[in-house]
């Protein structure tokens, strides 16, 4: 046994890679779970056991670390972009415009601490950019250095990964830094910000409401259905059911339903919206569901059913003509946490659940028409992560020729594929994709990737990690600390004291602004909900492109 271990251990094969790199993260994983004072490392357990075991020489085939890394990366940024992707244009309007300013202001103080260096101590500037790409956590910067160094055959080609494998660490402990003293330098009650958060989001999101109102207004006396809504067409309003005066029956509201003074109206309508349209109508009486169900129309229901049949997924309500088919109705959407109206023009996704109302029967068969099959979710969509990963990786391999550029640039495996999961997860309806996937799924491929990611990394640079430090490799390190910390800080003050963003924005801001989603685990603020992912999505496609092209400028210009 002992001798299959050391053979496992250092023969470099294949057997071997895979098994150190089951080690790393069996070992990685176990450590992340050590709490102290109720902070945590997380998976950056994983890195520093990849540093610690490559440098007491445990290797992987070269072959199977880049392809391990990368792949690694790519399922992580799939399930980031996947996640945000439905709110990244949403939030991009809400105030992405200003957190891109910042990182640009960031990008440019690191070349500013890069050049100062660069005058004040000699340093090639070939060897500053792969410190620098190390301390942004910047891959794609690494690599579009090393071929513009070597394009223009700067002499300081051998340091620049070296450079990177120190700035690294030292990024990666200046971000752990940054988020745990983030609380303490701002003076931030979080619960405090998250309660504000959530009620800005309740104020923000325009829910559908259901309520009931008692026609009092004359005009509306002999009006059909249709006739009110055209006057109100400003307005997303939907009259479900009429319970009419004289009979106290209960109707399925259609179009050419007929509408009279004391009738009483179930409506649905955005909550802003109320006021006004109870205004118009008459005026708002209690809601009692039972009444609507059992006055004269003892089957009419309300069901709740899962839109789960592929071929349902892009079309709007309007096109399944439910009501004319089926005589029933979609009176609301729910997706993502928030009620939507259910306007006809409105596309359905699988995942969404509405709520269908009609005689039983006739809403049974709209339950057949939409899937209604909650079986059909928990299956992972397989196909919408290869065709990610497909489009991602072609991408992420073009290359951009840009003006006064004796090279082209490119946005990296990493860059492409969050910029596809992002618009395939917003436009994949449109073109019939479903894109939907189980969320045990997307956080399995998140962790996975991530925790493959760090390790290959670790192990990259553990073997030359302690030898450069006592060659010297401590006055890097002290150089990536300046690339990082001055920027970033100097934006954190900015961005806290004036464009008062909040504290879950902040930690999104450190991730993107240096690009480096990993940082989204840092913490367990982090991933008290959805916001620091979202903002770091909507500033890390533009920040990983303006950092690539900055460092070949730098070394085109200086080196």
């Amino acid at each position: 046994m002992i001798e299959i271990i050391r053979n496992l251990l250092w023969t470099g094969d294949i057997a071997s890679s895979i098994f150190i790199l089951a080690l790393v993260l069996t070992i990685g994983v176990l450590l992340s779970k050590i709490r102290i004072g109720g902070f945590s490392l997380g998976v950056s357990w994983v890195l520093f056991t990849g540093i610690f075991l490559g440098h007491v020489g445990l290797k992987l085939d070269p072959q199977v670390l880049s392809f391990v890394r990368e792949t690694g990366m790519i399922l992580f940024i799939f399930g980031i972009g996947m996640t945000v992707g439905p709110g990244f244009f949403a939030t991009f309007r809400q105030g992405g415009v200003r957190l891109n300013l910042l990182s640009l202001l960031s990008i440019l103080l690191s070349l500013v601490v890069s050049y100062v260096l660069y005058r004040v101590t000699q340093t090639p500037m070939a060897t500053l950019m792969g410190i620098l790409s190390g301390a942004v956590t910047n891959t794609p910067a690494l690599a579009a250095t090393q071929e513009t160094a070597r394009a223009v055959g700067s002499s300081a080609i051998g340091d620049v990964g070296i450079g990177y494998a120190l700035g690294y660490p030292v990024a990666i402990l200046g971000m752990i830094l940054t988020m745990s003293v983030l609380k303490w330098v701002f003076r931030i009650d979080v619960e405090r910000e998250e309660r504000e958060l959530e009620e800005r989001e309740r104020a923000a999101h325009r829910d559908a409401v259901v309520y009931a109102l008692e026609v009092s207004n004359p005009w509306m006396d002999g009006k059909s259905v249709y006739e009110s809504k055209s006057v109100l067409e400003k307005y997303d309003v939907v009259i479900s059911r009429i319970m009419h005066y004289d009979s106290g029956e209960v109707e399925m509201a259609g179009p050419k339903s007929i509408i009279r003074l004391g009738d009483r109206l179930m409506v649905i309508s955005d909550e802003s919206d109320k006021e006004t349209i109870c205004a118009f109508l008459g005026k708002e009486v209690p809601l009692v569901e039972p009444e609507w169900i059992t006055r004269g129309a003892t089957d009419v229901v309300s069901h709740r059913c899962l839109v789960t049949r592929d071929r349902i997924n892009g079309k709007s309500i309007g096109s399944l003509k439910l009501r004319s088919l089926y005589n029933a109705s979609i009176t609301r959407v729910y997706r993502a946490g928030v009620y939507l109206m259910a306007r006809p023009e409105l596309l359905l996704q699988v995942g969404d659940t509405v709520i269908v109302v009609g005689h039983e029967e006739d809403v049974k068969h709209v339950e057949q028409v939409l899937g209604n099959s909650r079986k059909t979710l928990r299956q992972p969509n397989l196909l919408v992560v290869a065709l990610t990963i497909l489009i991602g990786v072609l991408i992420g391999s073009l290359r951009i020729h840009l003006p006064s550029m004796s090279m082209p640039v490119k946005l990296g495996f990493a860059g492409g594929t969050l910029v596809t999961a992002i618009l395939l997860s917003n436009f994949g309806t449109h073109f019939r994709l479903n894109t939907h996937n189980t969320e045990s799924a997307n956080h399995m491929l998140r962790e996975l990737g991530i925790a493959l990611f760090l390790a290959c990394v670790g192990l990259s640079v553990g073997e030359s990690f302690v030898a450069k430090i006592a060659s010297g490799g401590l006055v890097w390190m002290g150089y990536a600390a300046l690339m990082m910390m001055i920027p970033l800080w100097i934006t954190l003050i900015i961005g806290r004291l004036w464009l008062r963003l909040d504290y879950f924005t902040l930690l999104g801001y450190v991730a993107g602004s240096m690009t480096f989603a990993p940082a989204l685990s840092l913490t367990p603020d982090a991933t008290k909900n959805n916001i620091p992912s979202v903002r770091y999505a909507t500033i890390y496609p533009l920040t990983l492109f303006l950092r690539v092209m900055a460092a070949q400028w730098m070394v085109l210009l200086l080196a």
